[in-house]
């Protein structure tokens, strides 16, 4: 798997290059991660609804073409966009999701932290309130997104927002429990168990 560390990007560029990358790609085309934070952006998926921006805000807001209803990025949140060819891998989206609940699970638990799953409510949760968030898109047995992680940020846009569609849902991150690492050093152990669950697939030439 390719990783590209992109560093602080605008999200629309960002979109539409991955979109690009999946649709060129083809079997001999290598899997990619790309790791990146971005400027303050929302974010409303395929269904979304626009009445969960709760105020009028300077804060973009960006429609795409992910699952689910609204979400935040912003500087301080590590973003990781998997680029998986899933028939190569024989993994179906479900699994790809636990996968992902999975690897951020145990990069939370680095810091002897309990995060867990939510029914019904894709991401992860420390003592109910959403750490990390989840949206992808899978075109032609491709996928793109991928999950937003939060450490070290304002959080004050998500209060604008019922954020991923839930009135009253408390969003929080890393620092909240006194973890001093910054987005770069969460974003390498989250790498590290992203390619622990995603191992290496070879193309075919």
């Amino acid at each position: 798997m390719i990783v590209r560390h992109l560093g602080l990007v605008p999200y629309e560029p960002t979109w539409r290059a991955m979109q690009e990358f999946t649709t060129i790609r083809d079997a001999s085309t290598p899997d990619e991660l790309w790791l990146v934070q971005h400027p303050p952006v929302y974010t409303l998926g395929q269904a979304g609804k626009p009445e969960h921006l709760l105020q009028a805000t300077e804060i973009p807001l960006v429609k795409i073409d992910r699952g689910g209803q609204i979400t935040y990025h912003g500087p301080g949140q590590v973003v990781a966009y998997l680029l998986l060819d899933l028939h190569r891998r024989h993994l179906k989206v479900r699994e790809m999701v636990t996968l992902l609940e999975q690897s951020l699970i145990d990069c939370i638990a680095d810091f002897g932290l309990k995060a867990e799953r939510k029914d019904g409510a894709p991401g992860v949760y420390i003592a109910g309130e959403k750490v990390a968030a989840l949206g992808l898109r899978v075109r032609n047995g491709c996928s793109y997104h991928g999950l937003s992680l939060n450490v070290d940020m304002d959080l004050t846009p998500f209060t604008w927002i019922n954020p991923c569609g839930y009135s009253g849902l408390k969003t929080i991150q890393l620092k909240d429990f006194g973890v001093t690492e910054g987005p770069d050093e969460v974003a390498a152990r989250l790498l590290g168990h992203l390619q622990r669950h995603f191992p290496e697939v070879l193309p075919t030439a």
